[in-house]
């Protein structure tokens, strides 16, 4: 977390992206977005919009259905 708050005063994209791949890896997409949209990464930031996506349409399609 303190390296966060360093790469996030400082805007070091770099940083940010890396921080963005650590909560990947500790599964938690929002944060990880947020450092990735911080970071200006559009690629990565696209992956986790259209996953976030896929599972809303996947949870509305499933209460449609019940």
């Amino acid at each position: 977390e303190t390296a966060r708050r360093i790469f996030q005063t400082t805007g070091y994209s770099d940083g940010l992206i890396r921080v963005g791949e650590s909560y990947l890896e500790a599964k938690r997409p929002i944060d990880a977005l947020k450092m990735f949209k911080l970071s200006h990464d559009q690629a990565r930031s696209a992956i986790l919009i259209e996953k976030a996506a896929m599972v809303i349409s996947k949870m509305l399609d499933e209460e449609v259905n019940e």
